[in-house]
């Protein structure tokens, strides 16, 4: 059997290629089980996120054509119009990608560790569909293993390299506990669903969405325990803001430094941290002269964010050596299975001339053989019958001059080399 990958991700093949190649969590398990019903494929399991579609199988043979022929039929597609994008990976090659692919080395933001949960969640999916065998099932396992020590090992999951982590990051070093202190997020997109979401991971004490459109506030509020306003309402709820975070698509300021300045009057000077994440500007420029206020734009968390990509690429390196050894260390294992079948009937050997020593042993005893002389024939009878094929071979072998079984036998029973 052949452990083989075929795969897309975000640095072979364009948006409109990946969401044509991606499975649903809703269909997953049944696509699983039609590949797995495939005769030259004994385990499979897909990854499937907005960055990539990869399938994992032990198969007969390393014969990507199946699992092309396989994917074209489920969704419906001419081959040549994904097979340009896809990589192969076989044998130590995928070892290797998938733990990369699992410590987050292989992502499009370095480090980011959503990758694993999603790897989790592929593996819980084949586990469930009964798709996984001895082989992918430690494959899995040991992929989370090495992520982990990465993540113990090396710093490259310590920096932030978004700017909503960013802006989090510098929320904390103006604020000793977030546990006490009121966010205004201003917009209800990706940014600011993000910001809530590592807002609320390092125990912001209140959340308030503002949007223009409340619906989406309210939906975005009800996710995180917050509470949602209109835009409209923002000069009455502003003065409660310690942390103001605003990412909309608006095309002039929605923040004047007149209102900012109302606000902490009312707030009695109380230090206010603010973020402009958007482009054009959601706050005026002038802002920051005000006292009592920490203004931050895009621009200023960029400058981070490239420090802390540098951080996490030295990272990287180390991660690299850790999963080099990781790899050896399952291809071992992958090499110690072939030797199982004889170890099991090596022992079996064993344990029947163990048995066929003890009964004659317990006739013996019944028989009036005296305790001693009984325990000594069955010690004597015992030993002869365990060494004597191997005895013979080693002997056959000298006669033969086949020295290297020989030396096998001196290594294999731990005997002191012939001088």
């Amino acid at each position: 059997m052949t452990l083989i990958a075929v795969g897309i991700n975000h640095n072979t093949a364009p948006v409109s290629i990946r969401e044509r190649l991606a499975y649903p969590a809703e269909t997953l398990a049944s696509s699983l089980q039609e590949l797995w019903r495939i005769n030259e494929i004994s385990e499979a399991a897909i990854l499937s996120t907005c960055n990539r579609t990869e399938l994992y199988c032990n198969a007969a043979q390393a014969n990507q054509d199946i699992l092309i022929n396989w994917v074209a039929q489920s969704k419906n597609l001419p081959p040549a119009d994904f097979t340009p994008y896809l990589y192969t990976r076989t044998d130590s090659d995928l070892i290797r990608h998938m733990f990369r692919v699992a410590s987050g080395l292989d992502s499009m933001i370095l480090g980011e560790p959503q990758i694993l949960g999603q790897l989790k969640s592929a593996y819980q999916t084949a586990y469930e569909a009964g798709t996984l065998g001895r082989d992918l099932n430690k494959l899995f396992q040991h992929s989370f293993t090495a992520a982990k020590k990465v993540r113990t090992d090396t710093a490259i999951g310590s920096s932030p390299v978004s700017v909503a982590f960013a802006a989090v990051q510098f929320a904390q070093k103006i604020f000793d506990k977030l546990s006490e202190q009121t966010a205004l997020l201003i917009g209800a997109g990706e940014t600011i669903e993000l910001t809530a979401r590592h807002l609320v991971q390092q125990g912001i004490g209140r959340i308030i969405i503002a949007n223009r459109t409340y619906d989406k506030a309210h939906a975005l509020a009800v996710q995180f325990g917050g509470y949602a306003i209109a835009l409209s309402e923002l000069p009455n709820h502003l003065a409660e803001a310690d942390i103001v975070v605003s990412s909309t698509a608006s095309q002039l300021p929605i923040l004047g430094k007149g209102r900012v300045e109302s606000a902490i009057k009312k707030r009695k000077h109380k230090p206010m941290f603010m973020v402009d994440l958007a482009v054009p500007r959601d706050i005026e420029p002038e802002v920051e002269q005000l006292r009592d206020v920490y203004l931050y734009t895009v621009d200023d968390l960029k400058n981070t964010i490239a420090e802390n990509m540098n951080t996490r690429l030295q990272a990287a390196q180390q991660a690299e050596e850790i999963i080099e050894t990781q790899v050896n260390h399952f291809l071992a294992w992958l090499r110690s299975q072939g030797a199982q079948s004889t170890i099991r009937e090596y022992r079996k050997q064993a344990e029947q001339i163990r048995d066929e020593t003890l009964i004659k042993a317990l006739q013996a005893l019944k028989n009036g053989t005296p305790p001693e002389e009984a325990l000594n024939r069955l010690a004597h009878n015992l030993t002869n019958k365990l060494i004597h094929t191997p005895s013979a071979q080693i002997r056959e072998a000298a006669e033969n001059e086949r020295h290297d079984i020989v030396a096998a036998a001196c290594e294999l029973f731990k005997l002191p080399k012939s001088q």
